[in-house]
């Protein structure tokens, strides 16, 4: 056993190394892990709170299960940097959420230590399923751990997951990482002497045989029998509705205690009994005071100083998109009492934090239940109120029946406010707003808005409000707005009515969304080499401003739409019109540019519309490459 104060995190560079130690040198290499947890996110910033709660429960999974051939998955992924420092990555780990670097979450093509690629909450327990009757199929006898919080077991589809897991009595074993849990049972020595118990062959053993005995009891004394023994657990450790499901219960257990820990999971992980579920509470940010203090601020945190705990601060002098929608959905409510709120666990992500200490009575948190969020909407808006689901482009994805089935086609005006449109940044694919149109366009009755700059954020607000007799999406990014004037209130739009931003005669750029600020900077650099540009935001993509459309082909050589959303959006609607009304028949040059067939990795906003061409250098060569001629020609020619 090395001296204490040896570095013991400079010795393990896998679990191989981890699981050389000796069980009482977890402590300090525990404490080691952490302290690199928050120095490498002080750099990068990205969630910190999450991965601070579990370090012990990380170190003691790779102490005790054989990854990779073990399959450990973490649901969301946003608690695996210690995983990710202790799997072979801690020379990359101050490359988190950076372009070229680490993923902020579990990404298979990144390591063998990920099994499954998770972003988006509460999809652990369903993969490990597939898994663990993949394994079975096979003949192989590998352990499959799912990780989930107790926030993810908002959501339906884990208990879908364990309802099915418990039917099948496949071997799949659970995590419940409790940092939250009001309902949750003391924890300490006594808790921890019954899960070590409880979770024993011997325990086991004797159920098992106890349940045996009860099956040759007449009917009625078996049923009894069999209550008698779940209500005497479920009333000691709480994981009566755990059971019900089909799983085998274990804890509360102190998931900062590796005493406890240890020999809890080293009972489950050679138990041959069915699904197990293993409550683990534990605090969010633990070891590092000011995340302990904050947890909400210090969930996703920007770089900071680690002695202080002090976050960088984000220089601009525009609003954030986020904080502006907030701010007008505030004043609208202000005049109308029928206007409500609803957030999927993201009140502070989506500004609507704001909007409930003014009303809190009129703002619904669902948790993560997004389907659910959905339908409550619509059950809202057929009894006259004016809900406003404010979620995100990439989390709405999860909703998509309830928006069709129970919105769409009922024709109901619920209000999506979709933030972080197109590209985000440092979350990375994952959390990109890419489809949000192209999923929604194709639905009859839905209006369709987005966004150019934070003015236009203000009125579109209002034309939410106003718009009562069908469904709506508004649409506006992640981060800062342009610094435009900001009217003190919103102003409801025309439907359907675009606008003209800059007059010129031989090209047409046609801009939905945010990216309006490089049009009007490429329609400069076109202007300087001779080419007369007209600029227009459609602010509508349906219902389309049709006559719009059909000016700007009538007077005008090329044309070139431009949005922050895959194919199959904006551009696709204008180009349909055009095609309907011949305009394609008369020599216009078409182009319609779209964030292109790829999944685009973490990387600054900026660098990413870069690398898909939609920004000011991308949009001149698109209109050059319409022209059929070269930029230096034109260059030499004026």
């Amino acid at each position: 056993m090395s001296d204490s104060k040896t570095p013991l995190l400079d010795q393990v560079q896998t679990p191989d190394d981890l699981r050389r130690l000796d069980e009482r040198q977890l402590r300090q290499f525990a404490d080691e892990l952490r302290q690199e947890t928050i120095d490498a996110v002080s750099i990068t910033g990205g969630h910190l709170g999450a991965g601070l709660g579990v370090v012990e429960l990380t170190v003691a999974l790779h102490y005790l299960f054989d990854t990779p051939r073990d399959r450990l998955i973490w649901d969301v992924g946003h608690q695996a940097y210690p995983h990710k420092i202790l799997t072979g990555r801690r020379d990359r780990i101050r490359t988190l959420r950076m372009g070229g670097g680490l993923s902020g979450f579990t990404k298979r093509a990144e390591s063998e230590y990920d099994p499954f690629g998770a972003a988006h909450s509460s999809t652990s327990i369903s993969a490990g399923l597939g898994m663990a009757v993949a394994r079975d199929l096979a003949g192989k006898d590998n352990n499959v751990i799912a990780v989930i919080g107790d926030g993810a077991m908002t959501a339906g589809m884990a208990y879908e997951a364990m309802n099915n897991a418990g039917a099948m009595d496949s071997r799949l074993i659970v995590i419940l990482n409790d940092n939250d849990m009001s309902i949750a049972p003391p924890v300490g020595a006594l808790s921890g002497y019954l899960a070590r118990l409880i979770s024993g062959r011997t325990y086991m053993s004797l159920r098992d045989i106890g349940l045996q005995l009860a099956h040759k009891m007449p009917k009625g004394l078996e049923k009894k029998a069999q209550r008698v023994e779940e209500y005497a657990r479920g009333f000691l450790t709480g994981g009566t509705m755990f059971e019900e499901l089909g799983f085998y219960y274990v804890g509360p257990i102190d998931g900062h205690n590796l005493d406890h820990l240890i020999p809890v999971l080293k009972n489950v992980r050679d138990a041959k009994q069915g699904p197990i579920l293993v409550h683990v509470v534990t605090q969010k940010g633990k070891g590092y005071e000011p995340a302990e203090k904050s947890a909400d601020k210090y969930h996703g945190v920007v770089k900071f100083d680690v002695v202080t705990g002090v976050q960088a601060k984000a220089k601009s002098n525009a609003p954030a998109y986020t904080k502006v929608f907030a701010e007008s959905l505030i004043k609208e409510a202000r005049k109308d009492d029928k206007i409500v709120a609803i957030t999927a666990a993201m009140p502070s992500g989506t500004g609507l934090d704001l909007f409930g200490k003014e009303f809190p009575n009129r703002t619904f948190d669902v948790g993560i239940a997004e389907q659910h969020g959905v339908t409550f909407a619509a059950g809202l808006a057929t009894e006259g109120y004016k809900p406003f689901a404010v979620i995100y482009s990439t989390f709405l994805q999860r909703a998509y029946d309830q928006v069709v089935h129970d919105v769409a086609i009922q024709r109901l005006p619920v209000r999506f406010s979709m933030d972080r449109a197109g590209l985000v940044g440092a979350d990375g694919p994952t959390h990109a707003g890419s489809f949000d149109v192209a999923y929604l366009g194709c639905l009859p009755g839905f209006v369709i808005m987005a966004a150019a700059d934070e003015a236009e954020l203000v009125h579109m607000v209002a034309t939410q409000v106003a718009i009562d007799d069908r469904p709506s999406a508004l649409r506006y990014p992640r981060g800062e707005g342009v610094g435009v004037e900001m009217p003190e209130f919103g102003v409801p739009l025309e439907i359907g009515k675009g606008r003209i931003v800059r007059e010129g005669h031989k090209i047409a750029l046609l801009s939905f969304g945010t990216r309006l600020a490089e049009c009007l900077k490429a329609a400069d650099e076109l202007a300087q080499l001779g080419l007369s540009t007209t600029v227009a935001d459609a602010r509508f993509a349906k219902p389309l401003d049709t006559d719009l459309v059909l000016r700007l082909a009538r007077e005008h050589e090329v044309m070139v739409t431009i949005e922050e959303g895959a194919i199959g959006g904006f551009g696709t609607y204008v180009v349909q019109t055009l095609a309907e009304n011949g305009m394609l028949d008369r020599g216009l040059k078409v182009r319609m540019m779209v964030l292109p067939d790829t999944f685009i990795d973490q990387d600054s906003p900026n660098a990413m519309y870069a690398k898909a061409g939609l920004d000011t250098k991308g949009i001149v060569a698109k209109v050059f490459e319409a022209l059929g001629r070269d930029k230096i020609g034109v260059i030499r020619r004026a």
